[in-house]
Formats: structure tokens, sequence, C-alpha cells
């Protein structure tokens, strides 16, 4: 029986779901060093599975299909040439010869050698930014705009980087392998940081039509929980930044309407939100709190609980999370959303004024802050704003929403 999902809706999503597991499945037999092997079968996979479902249609189970397609790819490959030879053979017990049975797709080694490629990319070999980015190309199928997006950085930036990176893990003779403590405590910072990077990827969507993409949310929260069950990684910063993603989540169904355009916050459903999310990320939250350490996380984390809550001085609890944030780790997203909270807190007028000193040209938000700082006092020039953030951003959705906004406006004034 076939499924009815057509397969030109259905690849994109499954690419973005199991590409970076299938080609963290094949590291583990074609060894880091060849790496690009490995993505070479994913990425043909792929493409015969887009061949062959648009004339035969989709499979019933079409992720099996994929990995079914992986795993005879990869035994061809072995087959015909002289890695399988010269580098495999000698390493298989005697009379095992069969290399169909070398490679295993089951949902453990799925899930453990994901993780364990995050952890073998983000190698010292490389700097910090440079593991974080190889380890979203890699493992988290992000194109080279995603990370210069994600990086607020030039795409032939990144790119450059990125080819650096993997120069260097070729010259450097590391594999996936299982990592000392001191090892995977050196490391947990950087896949924090990726794990961190990925989430909001699919929170707030940059590019595309969609402005949310819950399966990158999900990804990111999956490996999270793997990491807060594992004593080694479960420190108070992997709690903090599991209790961020669960309370950002708690809220991603009231976020946009059936159309899957943006609802701002203060129009959101509050029944909509998932209070059972809520739940785990206060507990998570206090698993963070053992007295030693505050990072962004916690930080964070605090002022996304602020969000789920009517309870106290709520936007002046987020404004003096926000204070410390900045002054933890600047950012221009962070002061955006910081004067946001501060209009909250002293008004729309005086923000203005706050949101005008950063100055921050090229972002779509910069421009969207101040047409909805503006929107009450000077709609004229709220719509230019609006004008402006629509020529910044490149999110199909974020563009429909203020488009909205702006037909709202002229409906007022006309």
């Amino acid at each position: 029986m076939k499924s009815q999902v057509s397969h030109r809706e259905l690849v994109p999503h499954l690419f973005r779901q199991e590409y970076a597991k299938m080609t963290a499945i094949l590291c583990r037999h074609f060894g880091l060093k060849h790496m690009e092997i490995a993505e070479d079968i994913t990425s043909d996979t792929f493409l015969k599975a887009s061949e062959h479902w648009a004339i035969n249609g989709v499979p019933e189970n079409p992720t099996a299909w994929l990995y079914t397609v992986a795993k005879n790819k990869a035994r061809d490959y072995f087959k015909r040439t002289d890695v399988f030879e010269k580098q495999i053979m000698p390493d298989l017990k005697s009379g095992d010869t069969e290399p169909s049975e070398m490679v295993s797709f089951d949902d453990q080694l799925i899930s453990d050698s994901q993780l364990a490629m995050i952890f073998a990319v983000c190698h010292p070999a490389n700097s910090g930014e440079s593991q974080i980015a190889l380890a979203l190309q890699i493992l988290c199928g992000f194109s080279v705009e995603e990370i210069a997006n994600a990086f607020l950085s030039k795409r032939d930036t990144i790119k450059k980087r990125l080819q650096r990176a993997r120069n260097n893990l070729r010259n450097t003779d590391f594999q996936i392998k299982t990592l000392s403590t001191t090892e995977i405590q050196s490391r947990q910072g950087t896949v924090l940081k990726t794990l961190y990077l990925l989430f909001n990827e699919g929170y707030y969507s940059t590019s595309g039509n969609k402005f949310i993409r819950k399966e990158l949310c999900s990804e990111a929260i999956r490996l999270m929980l793997v990491l807060t069950e594992n004593p080694l990684t479960n420190s108070a910063q992997t709690n903090a930044l599991m209790a961020l993603m669960c309370f950002q989540s708690s809220r991603i169904e009231a976020r946009t309407d059936e159309n899957g355009e943006v609802i701002l916050f203060d129009e959101q459903d509050k029944n909509l939100w998932d209070m059972s999310l809520i739940e785990r990320g206060i507990y998570y939250l206090v698993n963070a709190t053992n007295g030693k350490e505050t990072s962004k996380y916690h930080l964070e984390a605090g002022i996304a609980y602020w969000h789920t809550t009517q309870h106290g001085d709520k936007w002046g609890n987020i404004l003096r999370l926000y204070n410390q944030l900045l002054l933890m780790e600047y950012s221009p997203i962070t002061a955006l959303n910081r004067t946001f909270a501060f209009s909250k807190v002293y008004g729309h007028q005086m923000a203005i004024a706050e949101a005008e000193k950063l100055g921050i040209r090229e972002s779509s938000q910069y421009y969207e802050l101040l047409g909805y700082l503006y929107a009450q006092s000077d709609k004229i020039k709220a719509i230019q704003y609006y004008e402006a953030a629509i020529k910044h951003t490149k999110s199909n959705t974020k563009k429909a929403t203020l488009k909205r906004e702006i037909e709202r406006l002229q409906k007022i004034i006309w």
C-alpha cells in the first residue's frame, strides 16, 4: 500500500528529519576522515527517493525505505572500492564477510550516533565557531545561508570557515569514539550552543515559507533529553537550556494561525499554551539552580518562564533579566528584545528613544520593533518602518504578517 502524501512535500521533510541521523550512522563505518562519502551516500539516497517516488508513488513506510536504500548503497560502495579491501576488511573478524551486516540503522544506534557525531565534530582542531558551524551543516542539515543567519555573518565568510574546518578534520587523526570525562566536559559548551542554534532556527525561522519549523525544535529537544539523562552531561547549563526549550515550545501552537501567519505575543490565545511543557520547564529550571553558576541559558530560561505567567511583576522581571543577559553576552537580537520589554514597563515613547540608539539598520526586527512602537502615536511613521522591515526580511511568512499590520493601520488612517 502506498502513502497518499505527495513526494514533493515528503522528501524535503524527511531530508530535514533523517539526513543528519543517516550521515551520523554512516560516519561510524567510514570514519570522520571520509565524512564526504557518508554525505554523498545520504544525498544519493534522497535523490533516488525523489526520482523513484515521483514515478512509483511514496511507499507505505518511506523512512524505512530510505534507510534500506542507504544501507544497500553503503554495502555496494564497500564492495567496489579499495576502502573496503584495505581499511574495513582487516578489522572484520574471520568469516564475517557479509558487508550488508556492517551497517545497522536501529533506533538506539541512530540516537547514539548523532549525539556522538556532534561531540566528535566539536573537536579542538577547529575554533568554537567553526565547530558549531560544521555541526550545524553536517548534523543538522543547515544550508550555508542558514548558518550565516545564525551567526549574523556573511555567506562567503561562513563558506570559507566551513571549508577550513573540514580540511582541519581531514588532517586530524580522530574518529567517533568513547570520549573521556574531560573531553566530554570540555566540548559540552559547544554542543549546547549547537543545539541552542538548532532550536532557535526552528522557533524563529529566518527564511522560507514557515515561521516555525517544528521538526527542528523537536530534534533539538530530543538530543537535549539524551544529555539530561546522561550523568556526564546532566549539568546545570544542560538543564537550563532544556528548561528554555520547554518554555518556548509550550507557546508554539499559539504563535501562528491556521494560515501559518504570525500571531503577536499580545494577541496569542493563552488557552493554546501547553501547560505540561511549562511544568516540565519549571522542573528543569529547578534542577538548573544549584547556586554555583548562572549562564545565559539560565537567564533566557527565566525570561521564557516569565512570558508564560501572568503573576507578579512580569515585565519588570523580564526587563531585569534582559539587563543581566546583555551584560553577560551582548547581541543585537537580545538588545531588541530587551527594548520590547522596556516598552512594557516604561511605555512606547521612552522605548522609541531606546530603540533608535541601537541603530541596527540591517535587521528586519529593528524596523518591525519601531513600527510596533510608533503604531499608537504616529501611524504613518509606523507604516514606513513596517515597509522597511519587509525589505529586510527573507521570511515570506513574516512579510505576510507585516503586510497585514500595514493594512490594519491604513484602514484606521483612511
